[in-house]
């Protein structure tokens, strides 16, 4: 059974509730997702959405986004177009789907203007129940043109925080979601991500223009999961080898550099640690065998950059390491919280020595290097790809930053975040190298086949290429020669060489992965004068990270308990010290320490503190010559034993 067999419902018609059948939302999610039900505020979500009304989703890591859309999407009629910034994870997204029997198709920078076409029009007469798409697409007239012939049941926008420009992550680009939704007016959108300020809830729902306020939110108190600053003591490397001997069980270590994450994953081998490393330079080969191993148990230790860990579901993660301080509380939150999605106790641990604060303030200087700067490697990006002045509008180069960088004498992290901005500010569209795989998509039916006069080598390709690759006949797929030629015994270069003449003689279409980036100029070459950086891409984001890294300074340092520390940024005020983080249990023991005769004279100036002062919440309580942290332990514990019930309310 498809999931075009599946029970479906018109647009306008909202999706059975808990009070009414409630079987088929349930009925789904069996069927394909193997659940028996669902958990957190996944039908809360499924409820509002199907019911046609704009939604915002709020759900930590590890919460199941996923589901909120895919069932809905299932149960209703029409296709879901889901915006994501993540273009890995829209390959992995719609090869699960199409593994479960579920047609789904993505489209994003690099693809051809044939695979555009081809996918679009199988959205159109396909019966394709999902259209994952770049933001950057959006604006595309083509993609535009053909939307208008989709019947959409609703749009779907992953990392919605991209929206809005006090996100840690804003993205120009997604602000084209509002002109789809004027060509969609009565097409309701669900907009999720799992790090939000207050602050970007509103923006998100006005971005977006939403109907009328609707946020539906899990808390962001993860109660399993104890977090800890650790002070490098000796080197960075021992630290945390005695952290993973005192936290047995799987575990990530998050580092910022690429050369950082091999040099520490050998390390921990060479030390009897079973590890590996994982980057965005590694192969999509590589990346699938490292992730699997490390899933299935078979490593211990991922050593990764955040380019891990999307897309990746394992429960049993019992400890997170940041070997560098992440720029944001929004990213350390989200990488932390890959650890104890079981529910079992799990650590998130955090290192940092004296350097690290000067780190992170010079990173801030490189994020956002001086607009001179961002003006010059734009000129000097002309010069390197001969664009002549007055030149270049819509025109795609390839793009070697390194050999760049060598020929102008560029620093590359400041190179590299110049064309960040540059892109941001709609100068070009930059595009990693790993973003570029090989691709192959049948253009004979499956009968004609066997008309063919093959070789005893294609038939092995062909015949691998029907086992393996899902919509094959319809659309294109993306294929690593390696692990092709690993698999049939042959060599890498054969593979190739058969997929060319394949391709030759029209059997297939076959589309070589590259290596190298590319850029597209999305206007004409500009004097280094005439680049200007709005407010919104430049001085207030700079200022936003700038207030994001004060934040995470302020985290190394605080005293308090630190997961109330990170909620409270969420906007959840008020949570109740969690008794398991580094600093909760400091405070126990001080707790602890103290005589009977200290305990009852603190607790009697307590109670004459609330008697005295018009007491709404323990944030305002202040007792002369008593910590802080100290005395929110105390408090916990008197409210716990109903010593002060008026503090509950």
């Amino acid at each position: 059974m498809n999931a075009n067999d599946s029970q479906q419902a018109k647009v306008s018609t909202p999706l059975p509730t808990r009070e009414g059948q409630g079987g088929g939302s349930l009925s789904i999610l069996h069927q394909y997702f193997g659940f028996s039900s669902f958990r957190g505020i996944q039908q809360d979500i499924i409820e509002s959405i199907g019911g046609g009304r704009d939604t915002l989703g709020l759900m930590p890591t590890g919460g199941g986004k996923s589901i909120t859309f895919q069932v809905p999407a299932l149960a209703m009629e029409g296709i879901c177009l889901v915006v994501s910034p993540l273009i890995a994870l829209m390959k992995d997204q719609v090869e699960h789907l199409r593994e479960r029997g579920i047609k789904a198709t993505a489209i994003y920078t690099g693809m051809t203007h044939d695979e555009i076409l081809v996918a679009l029009e199988n959205c159109i007469f396909g019966n394709y129940k999902f259209l994952y798409v770049s933001p950057e697409r959006l604006h595309s007239e083509l993609f535009q043109a053909k939307l208008s012939h989709m019947r959409v049941s609703f749009i779907t926008v992953d990392e919605a925080h991209c929206i809005s420009q006090w996100g840690y992550d804003f993205r120009p680009s997604y602000t084209e979601i509002a002109q789809i939704r004027k060509l969609l007016p009565q097409v309701p959108v669900l907009a999720l991500t799992a790090t939000a300020t207050p602050a970007v809830v509103d923006d998100i729902q006005r971005q977006l223009g939403f109907r009328e306020p609707n946020v539906k939110c899990m808390s962001f108190v993860r109660a399993n999961l104890s977090y800890a600053v650790e002070r490098v003591v000796i080197t960075k490397e021992q630290t945390v080898l005695e952290l993973l001997q005192r936290h047995p069980g799987s575990a990530i270590v998050y580092t910022r550099s690429r050369i950082a994450t091999y040099e520490l994953a050998s390390w921990l081998s060479a030390q009897g640690v079973s590890s590996t490393h994982f980057h965005a330079g590694l192969t999509h080969r590589e990346k699938a065998e490292r992730a699997a191993a490390w899933q299935r148990g078979d490593i211990r230790v991922m050593v990764a950059t955040n380019a891990f860990g999307m897309g990746i579901d394992k429960p049993d993660v019992r400890c997170v390491i940041h070997y560098d301080i992440p720029d944001s509380p929004e990213a350390y939150f989200q990488e932390a919280g890959r650890a104890g999605r079981d529910g079992d106790r799990a650590s998130a641990i955090l290192l940092y020595d004296s350097h690290s604060v000067s780190v992170l303030k010079h990173r801030l200087e490189d994020t956002f290097p001086p607009v001179e700067y961002v003006a010059q490697v734009y000129e000097d990006v002309c010069c390197f790809l001969q664009l002549a002045m007055g030149d270049g509008r819509g025109v795609t180069r390839e793009f070697a930053l390194e050999q760049f960088c060598q020929s102008f004498r560029h620093f590359p992290v400041r190179a590299y975040n110049a064309l960040q901005l540059l892109s941001r500010a709609g100068y070009i569209e930059w595009a990693d190298a790993e973003e570029n795989h090989s691709r192959v998509m049948m253009s004979c039916q499956r009968q004609d086949l066997y008309t063919f006069q093959l070789t005893s080598a294609m038939e092995r390709v062909i015949h691998y290429l029907l086992r393996t690759c899902t919509g094959i006949f319809s659309d294109y797929a993306y294929i690593d020669e390696k692990e092709v030629a690993a698999t049939l015994g042959m060599a890498e270069q054969t593979v190739s060489e058969q997929l060319v003449e394949l391709s030759r003689r029209h059997i297939l279409r076959f589309i070589p992965r590259k290596f190298v980036p590319y850029i597209t100029f999305t206007q004409r070459r500009l004097e280094r004068e005439e680049i200007v950086l709005p407010p919104a891409v430049y001085a207030d984001r700079k200022r936003e990270m700038a207030e994001r890294v004060q934040t995470m300074i302020g985290y190394l340092l605080t005293p308090q308990c630190r997961s109330d520390y990170l909620v409270a940024y969420f906007g959840e005020k008020n949570a109740p010290p969690c008794g398991i983080c580094d600093n909760c249990r400091s405070t126990a023991e001080a707790l602890s320490s103290l005589s009977s005769e200290q305990m009852r004279d603190l607790r009697r100036r307590v109670l004459d503190y609330v008697a005295q002062h018009q007491v709404t919440s323990t944030t305002q309580i202040r007792i002369p010559d008593v910590s802080a942290p100290l005395l929110g332990a105390l408090l916990h514990r008197m409210m716990l034993e109903n010593e002060l019930p008026t503090l509950l309310t």
